[in-house]
């Protein structure tokens, strides 16, 4: 009864969670092939304008693939069209796509300068920390200096430039300007297109002129789409929006590459209430992160994301060289998660531009779904069918131990879907028909030691147990053997081959939970009763008969002798 008193409260705490916790919803997440899902065409956009090699593409799918695999098996496919890579996931939902390919170069560079983020068109005196105030030159070397660029600043503390302004700029276009338009009028979205845009935006954020620096922060526009997007410098300073488009910064050269991250996890700060992403350096990150939170303790370091800041705190103490440090801002768990998944597996080499969504319709759609479904429902009549037939009564404890097995998985792939992503596809429903003719296995494993038991000439009641104590070693170790196989499919396999191995490896798991604790105990409690002895009842009145003949036997042989 204890037993199968914890595995109730296991169901109870699974159907909670289901019921009571996220959207509520008691459906598991489907596949692309059965639900359809959205697809994002990422094209690669490189720094010179030349065509990505196919090399770059296989590495950057491969690392997009095991960020995938980070997050659990979410069904998500990743395909090389060209120059491009498609990704498509389950569902109506384009960010998971886009958050995969992300870019994620990560540097860490030294706050110079910050202010709060000018809106479009708006001018502002940009404020720097004390730190950097001594460097910056003096006004009257600050208004010349952009004069002489396409884009002349107009500081409004500074009304007497800025009628030579206009008399100055007519003699510079009318000279410049025809030159520059025939040779600079690539086709928009073409890749010499980009190219231009990540040169024109280096040349005023990435400028090591302080003035020109101030002016990019006064004027950055954080809510139009950022044209370097990982492709920023990272030897030369760089004027960055914060990543929710409130602050604008202006940064030092980096000081620490995102290759230096040797891990990085998620987890939630009890004592600040928030999630943080912790970071493990290798040992020359380690080394210069530790030089550097020493002697800049009270200045700031921003951690940098494809060109944007994610976080920009103030260095407290020193940090202990082989010591783990932690990125802070407004994360909710799932971003978190996915940030420090994203770091983990490294940045990709290809800065990519993710196109509009698109709809992908289900490959094999609900008609496959209900014959996949019909298929496991006559699977598992056919086998309480052959258990009636042959175990009479005792099939019926089968059926009961099936359908505890049913509710368990099914509680678990919901949640499943709604914390990890796991989609059931096709391949995976493959995988629980197969996992129903394993847990069969096991109560036919048991039932035949207890015949073994009863043909030496045990009853009923006294063969149950010592059957059962030699059925759960060959159980265990036939489960051993289907969990290492499931597990070495999922290790090398790739798609939807590996949603066949995880549903497989579950079932094993569960097929040795509920034999346990429900299968042994309901036996062992069907051997007290006088009704469950019964061989008219157990169908095991002819094992009797053979016990008793052989008993018989036995004894005429030593009447004999």
């Amino acid at each position: 009864m204890r037993s199968l008193t914890v595995f109730a409260v296991i169901v109870a705490t699974l159907y909670a969670l289901v019921f009571f916790t996220g959207d509520k919803s008691p459906t598991p997440e489907l596949g692309i092939d059965l639900q359809g899902g959205t697809r994002v065409t990422l094209t690669a956009r490189t720094p010179d304008g030349s065509t990505p090699s196919q090399d770059s593409l296989r590495q950057a799918q491969q690392i997009i693939e095991s960020r995938v695999n980070g997050l659990g098996v979410s069904g998500s496919e990743v395909v090389v069209d060209g120059d491009n890579l498609v990704i498509t996931v389950p569902g109506e939902d384009s960010s998971q796509a886009r958050s995969l390919g992300q870019t994620a170069r990560l540097y860490i560079r030294p706050v110079l300068g910050s202010q709060a983020a000018a809106a479009p068109g708006a001018q502002q005196a940009p404020v720097q920390n004390p730190a950097t105030q001594a460097p910056v030159p003096s006004e009257p070397e600050a208004t010349p200096a952009p004069q002489q660029r396409p884009f002349p600043a107009q500081n409004p503390p500074a009304p007497t430039p800025a009628p030579a302004q206009p008399s100055e700029a007519p003699a510079a276009e009318p000279s410049e300007a025809p030159a520059a338009e025939p040779s600079e009028a690539p086709v928009p979205g073409s890749p010499e297109a980009a190219a231009a845009e990540i040169a024109k935006a280096k040349e005023t954020r990435q400028s090591e002129d302080p003035a020109v620096q101030q002016q990019t922060m006064a004027t950055l526009d954080c809510s139009a789409p950022d044209p370097l997007q990982g492709n920023d410098d990272p030897n030369l300073p760089l004027v960055a929006c914060s990543t929710d488009g409130t602050g604008v910064y202006l940064l030092g050269p980096s000081i620490i590459d995102g290759q230096e991250i040797s891990d990085a996890s998620s987890y939630f700060n009890t004592q600040q209430s928030r999630y943080e992403v912790s970071l493990s350096f290798k040992s020359d990150g380690s080394s210069t992160w530790a030089q550097f939170t020493s002697t800049n303790i009270g200045n700031q370091a921003a951690f940098t994301l494809d060109s944007k800041v994610v976080s920009a705190p103030v260095v407290q103490g020193a940090t202990p060289v082989g010591s783990a440090t932690s990125i802070t801002g407004q994360f909710s768990q799932s971003q978190a998660q996915e940030l420090a998944n994203t770091l983990k597996y490294g940045s990709l080499p290809l800065s990519f531009q993710a196109s509009e969504a698109e709809t992908v319709s289900a490959t094999l759609g609900l008609a496959s779904l209900e014959a996949g479904l019909i298929a496991g429902a006559v699977g598992l009549v056919l086998v309480l069918i052959y258990c009636l037939i042959y175990y009479r009564m005792l099939g019926l404890l089968t059926a009961l131990s099936l359908l505890s097995s049913g509710l368990v998985v099914y509680a678990i792939l919901v949640l499943l879907g709604r914390y990890i992503g796991f989609t059931l596809d096709l391949a995976g429903i493959a995988g629980l028909i197969i996992g129903i003719g394993m847990t069969a296995d096991s109560f036919v494993v048991f039932f035949e030691r207890i015949k073994d038991e009863m043909r030496e000439g045990r009853s009923f009641r006294s063969a149950i147990p010592r059957g059962w104590a030699r059925a759960r070693r060959t159980i265990l170790s036939g489960n051993a053997v289907s969990f290492i196989a499931a597990a070495v499919l999922y290790t090398l396999a790739i798609g939807q081959v590996r949603g066949f191995a995880f549903t497989l490896g579950l079932t094993t798991i569960l097929d040795v939970v509920v034999v346990f604790l429900v299968t042994w105990p309901l036996v062992y409690m069907a051997s007290k009763s006088r009704f469950w002895s019964k061989p008219s009842v157990n169908g095991l009145g002819a094992v009797q008969e053979v016990a008793r003949e052989r008993k018989m036997a036995a004894a005429a042989v030593s009447e004999e002798a």
